[in-house]
């Protein structure tokens, strides 16, 4: 006869515990200090088990119920539903621990030896400050699309479109990670991309007149900063290369005799997938570099870098420098950026000097294919290019007089 919830409010304890059977399995069990729990009893594979479904009262007949017949249905799935349990008790707690955050600084661990240790700093700011505050605490397993795009609309209200661009690039490479690392299904978030603005693009600025190029290289040689700023605003018109690239320069990468900066692949940008795949870069130093360089190496030689930070020797310059240096002598960011020396030399380079556009692309480290169809490699017709930077230099230094 089934239970009435009377049966179960008026249960007193004995000195044994004892049963008050309802249907299906189910039942009430009493114990001596008055507590009342329901269990089922089921078979499984021919054996007698116990499932717990909670404690009376604050689980009453009705829910008691529920339960049993939800057991039932895995039953009938042919699944045992202690082994259910267990498993979903083990998946909640994997779920505890693979936060969002956890698994964040897990991918972080993993690339950041194959990243330069500013770039590293970079992505843990951009999640520090747009990310683990609203989806850290939660397991990366319950985040859904729609909660990245909310997060990243709050980036873009207030005004830092270009940082949630990034911010959706990290989080496809967190979810990937998460997904090759069995912790995430296939394909949890979409394409985060195709909800944000369309990018808006934008040269940079950059001197393509000789005449105003010429007074442009004057201001920069009479320029009263630092003698690392100094060097480092005299060698960017002549070297076609990133400020990056440029900040980074280390005195370990620098023949002077032979007049050669080779630049490790590692360093390089986006020529490949991965950084190891990256090829070397050969930057042939002019005369007039090679001068600027050996003027600096007597302060700067027993450091790492060529041009330290200022905080000290074993950081580069910072990003800010050449660009805080020139604008300390009016030249707006209308007029010429750190990053448009290389549009000058291109631009300059091909137009008034003739310079072939493939040996300009070689010395952008743009990646090019040479007549064998063969990607460039760090002494690619180096002759010609020696001679085209010697050239470059010159011709400087003829429209600076």
């Amino acid at each position: 006869m089934p239970l009435k919830d009377t049966n179960c409010r008026n249960a007193k304890p004995q000195d044994k515990p004892y049963r008050l059977y309802d249907e299906q399995g189910l039942y009430l069990e009493v114990q001596p200090n008055g507590g009342r729990y329901w269990r089922l009893k089921y078979r499984f594979l021919g054996k007698e088990k116990r499932l717990a479904l909670g404690v009376y009262p604050e689980v009453g007949l009705q829910e008691a119920r529920r339960k049993r017949d939800d057991a039932r249905v895995q039953l009938a799935g042919g699944q045992d539903p202690s082994l259910q349990r267990r498993m979903a008790k083990v998946v909640s707690q994997l779920d505890h621990q693979h936060t969002f955050e956890s698994v964040a600084k897990q991918w972080l661990t993993i690339r950041e030896s194959t990243w330069d240790p500013e770039y590293t700093r970079t992505v843990r700011q951009r999640l520090e400050l747009n990310a683990y505050p609203w989806l850290g605490k939660l397991p990366i397993s319950s985040i859904s699309t729609p909660m990245l795009v909310e997060n990243l609309q709050r980036i873009i209200k207030r005004g830092a479109r270009e940082t949630a661009r990034r911010v959706a690039q990290i989080y496809k490479q967190i979810f990937e990670f998460a997904e090759a690392a069995g912790i995430t299904p296939p394909n949890q978030i979409g394409n985060l991309s195709r909800t944000l603005p369309a990018k808006r693009v934008k040269h940079f600025a950059a001197v393509t007149d000789p005449e105003k190029l010429g007074a442009l290289l004057k201001a920069l040689d009479s320029y009263t900063g630092t003698m690392p700023v100094c060097c480092a605003l005299k060698l960017a018109p002549l070297l076609f290369c990133r400020p990056g690239d440029l900040r980074h320069m280390e005195w370990s990468e620098v023949n002077l005799d032979a007049g050669e900066w080779l630049i490790p692949g590692h360093k390089m940008k986006g020529l490949t997938a991965t950084k190891q795949d990256r090829p070397d870069h050969l930057v042939p130093l002019s005369q007039q570099a090679v001068a600027v360089l050996r003027e600096l190496k007597p302060l700067t030689g027993r450091h790492r870098y060529a041009f330290p930070s200022a905080r000290g020797g074993d950081r580069p310059m910072s990003n800010n420098a050449v660009l805080s240096a020139l604008r300390r002598m009016d030249i707006s960011g209308d007029e010429m950026t750190g990053h448009g020396f290389r549009a000058t030399a291109r631009t300059i380079g091909a137009e008034v000097l003739g310079f072939r556009p493939d040996l300009l692309e070689h010395q952008l480290a743009h990646t090019v294919k040479n007549p064998l169809g063969r990607a460039y490699d760090r002494t690619s017709f180096l002759p010609e290019r020696r001679d085209m930077m010697q050239r470059w230099s010159d011709y400087l230094d003829t429209i600076k007089s």
